[in-house]
Formats: C-alpha cells, sequence, structure tokens
C-alpha cells in the first residue's frame, strides 16, 4: 500500500512498527527524493518560543511538584495547531523542526534541576554563568555524543525498540497533517485522557494511585510483612504501557516485583535481630521503617547499580558501532572518505569532522569553564574535564537505549552514580568541603544534562525517521534550542531561588535536588556510599545477561517506583490481548494501530492537563476550588471536607473502579477497528 496519494497524506506505512524483512525498506511518510519546507522562519521561531515557555514551566513545575513534564508532546500538539490555524500546506517537516527546537526546553531543565537546587539546600551559592554554561555545555556535549548512534538506535534496530514517547508525538503530527478520523479518534482520546488525568490532579474526585492497604487485611501484610502494592491509576501511564507492549512492559515490572515482593520482605524477615540502622546515611532500623522507605534506602541503590552495569555492558556490545563511529570520523578528517553527494538527505548526520572538531572547543572551553569559572587549580580542572568527558560519553547509549524501550529517562540515577563516582575521585585528589561540593554537583548538572539531551535527541531522530525529515538539519538546530533553553533556565532557577528558596517553610520541594544534596553532603565530609547495594546491582544485570535478559529495562524496574510499573504492564497486557484475539492477521494488525493511537491520545492528553493543572496550582485557582466545595458541602449539611475524603478508603476504591472503566474503554474502542482501515 502507498501512503502519498495526490491529496497528501495518508498516515505511517504499514511497516512503521514492524521488524524489517530481509532486503525490505522503510518509506517515509514524506519521501526521502522531494525536499519539504523545514527550517523556515516560521518554524525556528515558533520553536525558540515554545523552547522559553515550556522552559520555564518545566523549571517551575519540576522544582514545585517534582515532576518534569515531557516537552514533546505538549509541543507537537501546539504546533499542529498552529498550522492547522493558518491554513499552511506541507506543515508536517516545519512541525517536527519547532518540536525538535522547543522539546530541548524540558532537557534542559531535567539536567539542571536535578542538581544544580542541590548547592542553594547545602547553603551555597550557584552564580548565574555556572548554571548557564553547565546546561549549555552539557546539552551539546549530548548532541555531539548521540550523532554517532542515530543509525544504530533509529534506523538499524527499527522495529526492535518501542520508543513510546516518540509513537505519541509522531501519531500527533500524523494524525495532525492528514486529519479525518485518525485525527477525530486521537482527538477524542485526548480528551478523555486529559479531563480523566485533570478530574485526579485538580479536582480529588478519586485517588491517584490505588495501594492493598486500603483493606484492613491490606493493612496488615503492609505493616507485618512489608507487602504492599500499588497502581497508579492514571491515563498517561496506561497509554505508555499499551506503546511499550506486553515483552518490555514485564520485564520492568518483574524487576519492580522482585524488589518489593522478594527482596523487602526478605529484609523485613531478619528485621527483627538488627538493632542498628544499617547503611550509609540512615538513622532508622529496618523494623521501623515501611516497605516505601525500605525501597527508597536498600532497593533503589540496587537499581542504580544495575543501571550503571547495564550501561557498561551495552557499551562493550555496542563496541562494534563506536569503533565504526571513529573510523569515520577519522577517514573524513583525513579526507579519505567519499563525498556526501548521492547520500538521500533522509541519512545524512552532521559530518563527523565537524562533530569531532567542535567537540574539541566545547572540551577545551569546559576546561576553561571549570578552571576559572569552578576551581582554580589545573589538576582538579582536568580531573573534572575527564570525569565529565568519559561519564557522559559512555552513559549517552544507556539513556538512548532506555527512551528507546521505557520513554522515560533514568537520568537521575545515572546524575547520582555520576556524583558519587565524581565525589570519590575528588576527594581522593584532595578536593574537599564546600569547593568539592560545588565542583561535584556542576560536573553532575554537565552529565545529567548530557544524559537528558541524548535520550530527548534520540526520540527527535526515530519522529524525523519515521516522518521522513532531514536528520542533520534537526542536529543543527537543536544546538540553538538548547542556547536558548540554557539561558531561560538560569535565570528561572536564580529568580525561584529568590521568591521561594530551596529550603525551609514554604520553599519548593526539589525532590531529586534533595536526594542529590543527601548524598553528596555525607560524601564530602568521607562518608561512605552504599556500595553493596551498588555491587548488588552490578552483579545482578550481570547475571541477567548471561540468561539474555534485558538488563536495563529490569533495573530500570527496581529503580522507578511500583505504582509506575504496574499501569505499564497493565496497558502492556491490554496491548497483546487486542493484537492477538483474532485469527486474520490483518484484523489484529488493525487493532494494534488503533489502539496505538488512543494510547498516543491519553498520553497526549494527560502531558497537556498535566501542564494545565499544575499552572492552575500555582495561580492559586486548586486551593479556591477546594475552598469552595468545602464550603458546599457544609451550606448543606455535610460534616466532611474534601481533605478528609482523601484519606477515606472509598477514595482508592474509585480510583480502581476508574482504572477498570478506563481499560475497558480502552479494550472496546480498539477492538472496533476494522481489518481494511
Amino acid at each position: 500500500m502507498s501512503h502519498h496519494t495526490s491529496s497528501g497524506i495518508k498516515g505511517l506505512p504499514e511497516n512503521a512498527y514492524k521488524e524489517l524483512k530481509e532486503g525490505e525498506v522503510y518509506e517515509p511518510v514524506m519521501s526521502p527524493q522531494k525536499t519539504y519546507p523545514e527550517v523556515t522562519f516560521w518554524s525556528v521561531l515558533w520553536g525558540l518560543i515554545m523552547a522559553v515557555i515550556f522552559s520555564a514551566a518545566a523549571a517551575y513545575l519540576g522544582l514545585k511538584i517534582g515532576q518534569v513534564f515531557e516537552a514533546a508532546i505538549p509541543i507537537a500538539i501546539i504546533a499542529v495547531g498552529l498550522s492547522a490555524l493558518t491554513k499552511r500546506k506541507n506543515a508536517l517537516g516545519e512541525n517536527v523542526i519547532i518540536q525538535s527546537i522547543g522539546a530541548a526546553s524540558g532537557l534542559i531543565v531535567a539536567g539542571t534541576i536535578f542538581t544544580i537546587p542541590a548547592l542553594y539546600i547545602l547553603g551555597l551559592e550557584a552564580k548565574f554563568y555556572q548554571v548557564f554554561l553547565s546546561s549549555l555545555f552539557g546539552g551539546i556535549l549530548g548532541i555531539l555524543f548521540l550523532v554517532p548512534f542515530r543509525k544504530y538506535f533509529v534506523a538499524e534496530m527499527h522495529g526492535k525498540y518501542p520508543f513510546p514517547e516518540a509513537t505519541a508525538t509522531t501519531e500527533v503530527l500524523v494524525s495532525g497533517e492528514k486529519g479525518g478520523s485518525s485525527a477525530r479518534l486521537l482527538l477524542i482520546s485526548g480528551l478523555i485522557g486529559g479531563i480523566y488525568d485533570f478530574i485526579i490532579a485538580t479536582f480529588h474526585w478519586w485517588g491517584e494511585v490505588f495501594t492493598t492497604r486500603v483493606f484492613d487485611y491490606g493493612t496488615l501484610l503492609a505493616d507485618k510483612a512489608k507487602l504492599v502494592f500499588k497502581i497508579n491509576v492514571g491515563s498517561a501511564v496506561l497509554g505508555l504501557g499499551y506503546i511499550i507492549g506486553l515483552k518490555y512492559a514485564s520485564i520492568i515490572c518483574a524487576g519492580s516485583f522482585v524488589g518489593w515482593f522478594v527482596i523487602i520482605p526478605i529484609i523485613n524477615y531478619f528485621a527483627p535481630g538488627i538493632t542498628a540502622p544499617v547503611g550509609a546515611g540512615i538513622t532508622k532500623t529496618i523494623g521501623q521503617m515501611n516497605a516505601e522507605e525500605i525501597f527508597r534506602a536498600y532497593i533503589r541503590p540496587i537499581g542504580i547499580g544495575g543501571i550503571a552495569m547495564a550501561g557498561i555492558i551495552g557499551i562493550i556490545r555496542s563496541s562494534k558501532i563506536i569503533k565504526s563511529a571513529f573510523a569515520l570520523a577519522w577517514k573524513e578528517i583525513t579526507g579519505k572518505h567519499k563525498s556526501t553527494a548521492g547520500v538521500l538527505r533522509t541519512q545524512k548526520d552532521i559530518p563527523m569532522g565537524v562533530i569531532v572538531a567542535v567537540l574539541l572547543i566545547v572540551i577545551i572551553a569546559l576546561f576553561i569553564f571549570f578552571q576559572f569559572g569552578v576551581v582554580n587549580n589545573i589538576l582538579y580542572a582536568v580531573v573534572a574535564l575527564i570525569i565529565v568527558t568519559i561519564i557522559a560519553f559512555l552513559f549517552t547509549t544507556v539513556a538512548a537505549n532506555a527512551i528507546a524501550i521505557v520513554g522515560t529517562n533514568p537520568v537521575s540515577g545515572m546524575t547520582l552514580m555520576t556524583l558519587i563516582i565524581s565525589s570519590v575521585i575528588l576527594v581522593s585528589i584532595g578536593l574537599r568541603g564546600d569547593p568539592g561540593i560545588i565542583s561535584s554537583m556542576i560536573i553532575g548538572g554537565v552529565v545529567c544534562t548530557a544524559l537528558s539531551m541524548a535520550g530527548g535527541l534520540i526520540t527527535d531522530l526515530k519522529i524525523g525517521y519515521w516522518l521522513g525529515s532531514s536528520p542533520y538539519k534537526q542536529q543543527r538546530w537543536k544546538f540553538l534550542g538548547v542556547l536558548v533553553s540554557a539561558v531561560t533556565v538560569g535565570f528561572v532557577i536564580i529568580l525561584l531561588n529568590k521568591t521561594y528558596g530551596f529550603k525551609g517553610e514554604n520553599a519548593l520541594v526539589a525532590p531529586q535536588a534533595n536526594a542529590m544534596a543527601a548524598v553528596i553532603g555525607p560524601m564530602m565530609s568521607g562518608q561512605p556510599a552504599p556500595w553493596m547495594l551498588y555491587a548488588a546491582g552490578a552483579f545482578m544485570s550481570l547475571i541477567l545477561t548471561m540468561i539474555g535478559m534485558p538488563a536495563l529495562a529490569f533495573s530500570l524496574g527496581m529503580f522507578i517506583p511500583q505504582e509506575l510499573n504496574t499501569p505499564i504492564l497493565l496497558g502492556g497486557i491490554i496491548a497483546h490481548f487486542v493484537s492477538k484475539r483474532s485469527k486474520d492477521e490483518k484484523l489484529n494488525s488493525a487493532r494494534r494501530e488503533r489502539g496505538t493511537l488512543i494510547a498516543s491520545g491519553f498520553i497526549a492528553g494527560g502531558a497537556l492537563m498535566g501542564v494545565i493543572s499544575a499552572l492552575l496550582r500555582f495561580a492559586g485557582v486548586e486551593e479556591y476550588y477546594m475552598h469552595s466545595f468545602n464550603k458546599l458541602l457544609g451550606f448543606f449539611g455535610f460534616n466532611f471536607t474534601l481533605e478528609m475524603w482523601e484519606s477515606a478508603w472509598q477514595f482508592e476504591l474509585i480510583a480502581l473502579f476508574a482504572l477498570v472503566c478506563l481499560c475497558l474503554y480502552l479494550i472496546w474502542d480498539t477492538m472496533r477497528a476494522k481489518a481494511e482501515e
């Protein structure tokens, strides 16, 4: 079936999400033989406006609520809306660029707010230029290190990785251009998912998480055996699970279940015999902790060790790609490389020669920054530079892999690892105390932003691959998005610190930065890290690799909280169920595709409404609503308030009921697909 018609675009080709057979070629939506408007005044201007708005919004919300929303999907929705309003023809290429430049915002924000506020929390100052330059250099490194891996992740692994985030964004862009029934389906499911998530976040009609503690025997199990089951009932996470599919969803959940239903109960079983607090920076005995505290203190570090080891294994496995990238760079620099005259525009990257040249400039600039802006000592500056370059390069593929599988980037875990490694090295060469903390945090900030950017860029390039954008244009203009976002984030963080602060009464929550501060403070004063747990995680990854299990997905499951993993499994089960029901392969395929569209709508609606409800919270609308609602209840003679409702057992039971209804809707609407669609 051809997907080019005289009237425009029909949608993604049939083999968009499938592995290609021998000799089969993927033909993107925009033909590689033609040129389309991509980088125009319109697309660059809107991309930059999005980068500014979403950097500010994401930084504020991330610090206030601890949730960094992915900017890619809301920006894609806005881009599609803008081109529809102004009736632009052939806007698909432009919309990819708007999304590509704008999405830099969320990535830079994640890198910065996980680390820099930790300095303020520890009572130190971060200057504007330090925040700005650490985000800028990190973002640039992320782009440079990822470009050589584009062909591998995007083209060679086609159909092998689910790319949930990229899938949802691509579906939004395609159905916006195509219009008709798929745009309608996306709109309806987006509204359902959005309103559903909005009711949870703003109106509090039912809970966000269902736990077995609702029942008496569940509470008993949670107290005595530390056994507890939790599921987030939001629509966006369910949609994510559907796109990830059963294979990876079950591996992620297996990691989660081993942590929650095997290790925590075993630790608890021996707890009565343990009279002193065990581990690094832990103040309670295991018997005094609840299941969640045991998870944070003992399971997450195992997950972090697992992620780090899975990364190292991944690097060893992809050493061929790394070698070929180096060989290509060498050929280009020495002029032995064939000209790129005959290469299709959809296969052109920024030339390796340029990447190496820019990389050298960035490395020199980073050295100057560390020497004169952070440590003022040649030895320390060189060591800091080496740490940043090596770790950022090694973990780039891990970030890309994680995004390709789960759609979430375990940046905070990898950054914690970076902080611990850099602290150990810096302390051993004599850099301690406050200067040591500032250096470690800025190193962490650069690495964190680089990894965040690498993960986001692979999403961008996958979207471009499906739609037929020119990768080198996406890569070039991403730099501009990084620059604008880094300036915005620098201002916003300093402003928020002056306005709210990060410590004390009414301060911003900044959960990730608080975790980093909790780790780095003790390390710089010579206290230990939980090395045994990291080692256990590392061995776990090795064993999983030996039996052929994807160690990264499993370790991610141990690192991500249980309530976010369980709905992913539920979504994966639904995807498996609807696409295997019929004996007719065509019908199964049509159902799977319709479901992907609905799931993308859930993710998009949830993402957009998450931004809106957070802005309402900022404007004080939510408090006003709760106050008015409580007054109304009192007026009708009810003697309970919304706050009391939130601690009632019915609050969570209704949440479970709402989730069942959402699943049934997803199954019902997906099963309506017809084979000839």
